[in-house]
């Protein structure tokens, strides 16, 4: 935007002129790339997009070349696409590695032997290592077991709170807890520490972190 100012004073109007912006954007990069096609050889990054924005504004606020005539109707590349080829920027220079540093003032520390080109060369080899993947945790399932029959020690809160008092300090998330146990699904297992966190049968350290010691070992970041 370059600390250009937005007129309209509500959202639906800044949406507006937002898409207005984009979409002329948008117009002047097809201008160069059509601009840069009409003549052959021509690098598109050589068209310079400062050309091409003063130029259509100029056309807006002298009203010159807003409706063209018979004969330049396919006529290409049009006003904007012959000041752009006449003012075409040098051609990039070609990059094969990182700029040393010269001046022994820089700010930015010199580039040591690390191993990259300074020059050009052919590559004509290339070795692909294929690695295995990591280990995925398992993941929880898409319906819960109902425990309301089971035994008060086989229902889901009791084991849960023995698994928790194993290591009291650890900090536990609950897809680690549903996928540990694979029978109970990741919404329902918020739902139920939140539950007990609300009535203290576990503590809530932190967002989606749970443990049975009121606080962690180690300050949160």
């Amino acid at each position: 935007m370059n600390g250009r100012n937005l007129r309209s004073g509500d959202p639906v109007g800044i949406e507006q002129e937002m898409w207005s912006l984009l979409t002329l954007y948008q117009a002047l990069r097809t201008v160069m790339a059509d601009a840069a096609e009409s003549l052959p050889g021509t690098d598109p990054d050589r068209c310079c997009f400062s050309i091409a924005l003063h130029t259509a504004r100029h056309q807006v606020i002298q009203a010159t070349g807003i409706i063209p005539a018979d004969t330049d109707r396919d006529t290409l590349p049009g006003t904007i696409g012959r000041r752009i080829l006449t003012g075409l920027l040098p051609p990039r220079r070609e990059r094969v590695s990182n700029r040393k540093v010269k001046s022994p003032m820089s700010r930015h520390s010199e580039r040591h032997a690390d191993g990259r080109l300074d020059t050009r060369r052919t590559v004509t080899r290339l070795d692909v290592t294929v690695l295995e993947p990591l280990d995925q945790s398992p993941t929880p399932p898409t319906a819960s077991r109902d425990d309301q029959h089971a035994t008060p020690a086989a229902r889901r809160r009791h084991r849960i709170l023995d698994l928790l008092q194993e290591d009291p300090t650890r900090l536990w998330q609950p897809r680690e807890i549903a996928a540990h146990f694979g029978d109970i699904t990741l919404e329902t297992m918020y739902r139920q520490l939140n539950r007990w966190a609300a009535s203290q049968l576990i503590h809530k350290l932190g967002p989606g972190l749970y443990a049975a010691t009121p606080w962690p070992p180690a300050p949160l970041a």
